[in-house]
């Protein structure tokens, strides 16, 4: 029995994805990683094989630098940065513009190249990342059954006749009302709507043009495939998605085991105090914010005064220079092991992205969100409005705000602390890769 795992070249990606795989693999079966050699020693790392597959033009194979992208994609890179400096809607507003004709590479080629790899391989099952959608393209125009696995806020799938649109985040956190403008919000839904369309024309130009007898999709960016799995805790998901989607399609979190040199590396350090621990990481993207590191790092100095605490801090890209002269005792390096940190974490200062929210939520870990573009402000909308996190505008955040924000996070009151600790809880106890084998093994099986 072999499992197809279809990913874009990025680590933030593969790995929950990889981490999925390895139910398959536990129960003897082979597993294949269709992506490109950005990650080919990721896919090493879980025993798996990989076969060549290049998705699009970028790649990121754990920290992202614009210098080592393609050229056009590195001011794309550049370019998204700067808009995240000017605000919520400058960001959204960079990336929908970007998906007017960045989402799919090459659609008619690049499926074609799918359908030639899923031919060769295979496979009795497949799983693809619901933002590769070439590849799922691929899948719906020669009507191969596949497991559909959306990897960041399920708001990357809208609900149909909901309203919602996608890159139009259905809910953000109420700190950043007092700087959002009506007309600039309808601009960026208009946007939104006409990346809907354009999207969605040029879908359904593809489709035609691999099935002429295939069925045109109404709006893109609401289809699925036959199996929906969103790697996220039902527990945080909104009422309209939980009456549409069946608790079975939220599989909680895809928590990867780490190398274990590198979390041997970090054991001393997490074992040499019984100090509070503070986790900070902006992701392989936003450490390239060094200008907000450099304001959690004055305002944990400032907290650190007050109250005796260690931190855990993850530069990424960031200039190390910008963030001045860090206390000996911290632990400070480009990338740490973050489930491992999360372990032992008293709090956490994120993005939002949807890899740190799922792994932060199983190891029950509160969270200061400092949300800069895409679904990281419905994500966490979702935990603000639980009580499992405060939430800032990174733009604006000063470091007394950062600080007075973590001192309500440390410790979590007792009763968001209770349902953190069960929701904690439940996702350990069954973790995302039994609950996507069980999802998937009721799927609609390939006949190749």
């Amino acid at each position: 029995m072999t499992l197809l795992i279809i990913s874009p070249d990025y680590a933030s990606h593969l790995l929950p994805l990889a981490t999925l795989g390895t139910a398959w693999q536990e129960v003897g079966e082979r597993v294949v990683v269709a992506t490109g050699p950005a990650t080919d020693s990721i896919v090493r790392s879980f025993g798996f094989e990989r076969v060549e597959l290049q998705l699009g033009k970028g790649s990121n194979p754990g920290v992202i630098r614009a210098e080592e992208q393609p050229k056009g994609e590195d001011d794309a890179l550049r370019g998204f940065f700067e808009a995240t400096r000017r605000g919520m809607v400058a960001a959204l507003s960079f990336q929908a513009s970007a998906r007017l004709s960045d989402l799919m590479w090459e659609p008619v080629r690049t499926a074609r190249q799918v359908q030639e790899v899923v031919a060769a391989v295979a496979p009795d099952r497949i799983l693809v990342d619901h933002l590769a959608f070439s590849a799922r393209l691929a899948l719906v125009a020669a009507g191969i059954p596949h497991v559909d696995v959306v990897l960041g806020h399920p708001s990357a799938l809208p609900v149909p006749g909901s309203g919602e649109v996608y890159g139009y985040p259905p809910a953000w956190p109420a700190v950043f009302s007092s700087s959002l403008d009506d007309a600039e919000l309808a601009g960026l839904r208009a946007l939104c709507e006409r990346v809907d369309a354009n999207f969605t024309a040029e879908w359904n130009a593809a489709l035609l043009a691999l099935e002429p007898s295939a069925t045109s999709a109404s709006s893109a960016f609401e289809e699925h495939g036959d199996t929906l799995l969103f790697n996220y805790p039902v527990e945080l998901a909104d009422a309209g998605r939980r009456a549409v989607y069946p608790a079975s399609s939220f599989i909680g979190s895809a928590v990867r085991s780490e190398d274990a040199t590198e979390v041997a590396a970090v054991s001393e350090w997490i074992a040499s105090s019984s100090e509070p621990v503070v986790y900070v990481s902006f992701g392989s993207f936003l450490s390239v914010r060094d200008d907000v590191l450099a304001r959690v790092v004055e305002a944990l100095k400032a907290l650190s005064a007050d109250s005796p605490l260690r931190v855990a801090l993850a530069v990424g890209s960031a200039d190390r220079s910008v963030l001045g002269e860090l206390p000996s005792s911290w632990l400070v390096r480009e990338f740490l092991p973050q489930v491992a940190l999360l372990g032992a974490a008293a709090v956490a200062v994120t993005h939002g992205g949807n890899n740190s929210v799922t792994e932060a939520m199983t190891a029950g870990v509160p969270l200061l969100v400092m949300p800069f573009s895409t679904d990281q402000f419905a994500g966490a909308a979702a935990l603000v409005d639980a009580g499992f996190a405060q939430a800032l505008d990174p733009n604006a955040a000063t470091p007394s705000a950062i600080a007075a924000a973590l001192a309500a996070l440390l410790p979590l009151a007792p009763e968001p602390a209770a349902r953190l600790a069960a929701l904690s809880a439940s996702l350990r106890a069954t973790p995302g890769p039994a609950r996507a084998l069980a999802a998937a093994s009721v799927a609609p099986p390939l006949a190749l």
